[in-house]
């Protein structure tokens, strides 16, 4: 790929494993150095981080640790047109395969996605370092995954839904989008149980795929719909900045259930799953304690602004009925929980 890399994580992330991959590069003949990444997917770190990389003729940047650390370093790629490698430490997204990244304010609200020309030109995972990884991270993935096939078969259902990379969405993305739901549904709480123990399990092994390969593959090429616009509105309330994406997304998969008008059963069951693997299921759990009708109608304008994913449901929308399921999947995650 290159002679020259630039390793880009968080300072967590680089105490971990910065000496071995620098150690490594030296060792294949490769020059490289490490960029301490500040936090969040914006533009202006993207731009600071290529600068830094420029300094240094880079013409492979690493991206490691989470889906933020990924998306920036696949945005200096993009920028700079040099070679990506993705190596997340936590499966707690489907970033590390994907062609875009989610790009935030300074403050953390969400801004846009930005989309690339290619994808990652590697992506390694080591499940060591996953179940070695604080557990919230692994089950933040899961929320992130379980919203994949609900929102692809809402895109495949609707007349002119439309995956990300602007077309149909595809039979291949919708069945990988559903072999996704399926490997979270059966091996989700035993492979928690195993990362909470440091273990690396069969069930560690499809987790991991599942967060961040079939979940990423079936949201590309399925499509996503309510969930994640859910989650882009919240990201507007600072309350909920402490909550991870999988956390918010979570919120949101409840809440797209109630807004298509599934069963009360199957939303009660979905809540069940998500509540035993350590999701959050209210808004109280991703900081909104009795949140108002303002801050509802809030969220729900910015999950139906243009150009949200929302208009991938088959129905039509209105930021109104989106505030009323988001306040009933909420009473719902509380009466599931007494």
């Amino acid at each position: 790929m290159g002679d020259s890399a630039l390793l880009i994580g968080d300072e967590v992330v680089l105490d971990l494993i910065e000496s071995t991959v620098l150690e490594a590069f030296e060792n294949a003949g490769i020059t490289a150095t490490s960029v301490t990444f500040n936090g969040e997917a914006s533009t202006t770190e993207i731009e600071r981080i290529a600068d830094e990389a420029t300094d240094h003729n880079t013409d492979i940047v690493v991206g490691a640790g989470g889906g933020k650390a990924i998306d920036t370093a696949k945005g200096v790629g993009d920028t700079l047109g040099i070679a990506t490698v993705s190596m997340p430490t936590v499966a707690s997204t489907d970033a590390p395969t994907s062609s875009l990244s989610v790009i935030y304010s300074e403050e953390g609200e969400f801004e846009e996605y930005r989309f690339y020309d290619s994808h990652p030109n590697l992506v390694l995972v080591d499940t060591e370092l996953i179940a070695a990884a604080p557990t919230s991270f692994f089950v933040s993935g899961v929320g992130d995954a379980l919203a994949t096939w609900f929102e692809a078969d809402a895109a495949y259902q609707a007349t002119d839904g439309e995956n990300f990379f602007g077309g149909r969405p595809t039979r291949g993305g919708h069945v990988l989008a559903k072999h996704c739901y399926e490997t979270v549904r059966k091996h989700a709480h035993s492979a928690i149980r195993a990362v909470e123990n440091d273990a690396v399990t069969e069930s560690v092994e499809a987790v991991t795929e599942a967060n961040t390969l079939l979940s990423g593959l079936g949201f590309e090429n399925g499509g996503i719909a309510a969930a994640h616009s859910i989650h882009n509105g919240l990201t507007q309330l600072e309350a909920t900045h402490g909550a991870s994406h999988g956390e918010k997304v979570s919120i949101g998969t409840i809440a797209q259930l109630v807004l298509e008008g599934r069963s009360t059963a199957f939303i009660e069951e979905i809540v069940a799953f998500s509540r035993e693997a350590g999701l959050p299921v209210t808004l109280a759990e991703i900081g909104l304690d009795d949140p108002s009708s303002d801050q509802l109608a809030r969220v729900a304008e910015a999950a139906c602004a243009e150009g949200e994913t929302i208009y991938n449901e088959p129905f039509e929308i209105e930021p109104s009925a989106v505030a009323d399921a988001i306040r009933t999947a909420d009473a719902i995650g509380h009466t599931t929980s007494e």
